[in-house]
């Protein structure tokens, strides 16, 4: 989808020398997606204390489990 936008050429510049990238569509691109992560993450937190665990579960025989 071909959108024109106008945004900040210093901020574009200094997006693209701090991520590598060498085009704007690379850079906004990356934006939106790192974006787009770190949103998700932050939901997550809301589930903080409603995840209940089945009786009886013991992590710390999960976690010898794994080695």
């Amino acid at each position: 989808m071909r959108t024109n936008i106008d945004i900040d050429e210093k901020l574009i510049r200094r997006a693209m020398e701090i991520s590598g990238q060498t085009t704007k569509r690379g850079v906004v691109t990356l934006a939106l997606d790192e974006f787009i992560t770190r949103r998700s993450q932050l939901d997550l937190r809301d589930l903080f204390g409603q995840v209940t665990f089945a009786p009886g579960y013991d992590h710390k025989v999960a976690r010898e489990g794994s080695s």
